[in-house]
């Protein structure tokens, strides 16, 4: 069983990388980080990982890239970054985290920016 964590290249992905080190070593199993970005993760701070890359812009569908490492991985959880949005962009616009959120078939630990990092 491993913990898998999406990363996207923000402030979200860089705090859900950092639970999910939490994560894994409190669980003591290892740490999958699916790079959501186009460029190289710096995982040095967290040990031995596993990063998994996608291989460019339109390969695949962020939140399926996920769920596919999710499955191969034999993923026991899912970190994620959640961030903040208005009832009208939640509304109007789909986001990753959400259907990561709906469709992961394991528990999903999702986590936010603290205030004053927003």
């Amino acid at each position: 069983m491993s913990i898998v964590v999406a990363v996207p290249d923000s402030a979200e992905g860089t705090r859900a990388l950092s639970a999910a080190a939490a994560e894994a070593e409190l669980l003591g199993t290892d740490l999958v980080v699916v790079n959501l970005g186009l460029r190289p993760l710096d995982t040095s701070a967290y040990g031995e990982v596993t990063v998994v890359n996608r291989s460019g812009r339109n390969d695949q569908d962020q939140a399926e890239f996920v769920l596919g490492a999710i499955s191969e991985r034999n993923a026991s959880r899912l970190v994620i970054g959640l961030k903040r949005r208005s009832p009208v962009g939640k509304a109007l616009l789909g986001s990753i985290s959400q259907q990561l959120l709906l469709q992961s078939p394991v528990p999903v630990l999702a986590v936010k920016l603290d205030e004053d990092d927003e």
